[in-house]
């Protein structure tokens, strides 16, 4: 029974560990668009919450609206691993938001 117990608070020890890491080290690319003219732009923007698609909706909307783009799509999430490939083809939408 103490076994159990050790390995459970052992796992969630590493599990609070880990977490705010990830948080910080997460990425997502999106595409958004303008209306009237019509406007399009593809971004990557660094995620403060859950590094996941469905939280990264709603975060990525949030911030973009206040310059008047309306998300479109969440590409993907990742980490900084990811980052130089997608530099170029976001261009002045690197990190903007």
């Amino acid at each position: 029974m103490k076994q159990h117990l050790l390995i459970a608070a052992l796992a969630a020890a590493l599990l609070a560990l880990s977490t705010p890491a990830e948080a910080a080290e997460c990425y997502a690319d999106y595409k958004a668009k303008q209306d009237n003219p019509l406007r399009l732009h593809y971004g990557v923007i660094q995620l403060s919450g859950a590094c996941q698609k469905e939280a990264a909706r709603s975060e990525i909307q949030a911030r973009i609206a206040s310059d008047g783009w309306q998300l479109l799509n969440v590409l993907s999430v990742f980490g900084p691993e990811g980052l130089q490939q997608r530099r170029a083809n976001a261009g002045s939408y690197y990190l903007r938001f």
